[in-house]
């Protein structure tokens, strides 16, 4: 008797299993991270993982656009990976215990980091409350303010070799982009923002009368 088990991993598409293996490699990443004041070698392996993740959304776009591979799984499960891997990073890297030797991550820019995000679901969440709706469009400057964020990182994670090359080289890089994501986030926010409020102008519906509102 043949019995078809159903297997969820190999129902998704690959850009959506990567999305999912981007997400799982945050751990380690995270666990390196804690690990370098003991262990200098694993800030390098964190480096490496942080890079592949990089390069995998890039392939996962890729990917979905040329086998039209779309999915709305896939719309949150991108951005979602994203935003779990920059706010681990973010705050890891402004604790004193964790970040590398000589570079931390301001807390003011953390706060722009999450707020950025935060703000931008409790905007997802009332747009579907009052148009029913579930919208995921990525705007231009979105996109920016992430692969700043990255650069961001990726800046700091080598922070303490470029200072080898020059005192205080690193540290000066490392500092200059955290302002430049502090920026961007603050763009995002507004374009967000923008074009959100003229979604819902344009799709929001009326109470009908004896109608209550969404708890």
């Amino acid at each position: 008797m043949n019995i078809n088990v159903y297997k969820p991993w190999k129902s998704l598409n690959w850009p959506n299993r990567i999305s999912i293996i981007r997400l799982l490699l945050v751990a380690p990443f995270v666990i390196l991270l804690e690990d370098q004041d003991t262990w200098p070698q694993a800030r390098y392996l964190a480096m490496g993982i942080f890079v592949l993740m990089a390069l995998s959304d890039f392939v996962d776009g890729i990917l979905a656009r040329r086998l039209h591979a779309r999915t709305r799984l896939g719309a949150i499960l991108d951005p979602l990976a994203d935003k779990v891997l920059i706010i681990c990073s973010a705050v890891l890297l402004s604790l004193p215990q964790y970040c590398p030797p000589g570079v931390r991550l301001s807390n003011w820019v953390v706060v722009f980091i999450i707020g950025k995000d935060l703000w931008l679901i409790l905007g997802f969440l009332v747009i579907y409350l009052v148009t029913d709706k579930f919208r995921v469009h990525p705007a231009k400057a979105g996109k920016a303010c992430t692969v700043g964020q990255v650069v961001m990182v990726m800046f700091f994670l080598a922070g303490p070799d470029i200072n080898r090359l020059a005192a205080g080289l690193g540290s000066r890089i490392a500092m200059v982009s955290s302002w430049i994501v502090a920026g961007l986030c603050v763009l995002a926010v507004i374009v967000y923002t923008r074009t959100g409020l003229a979604f819902i102008l344009q799709e929001g519906k009326p109470l009908e009368p004896g109608e209550t509102k969404k708890p």
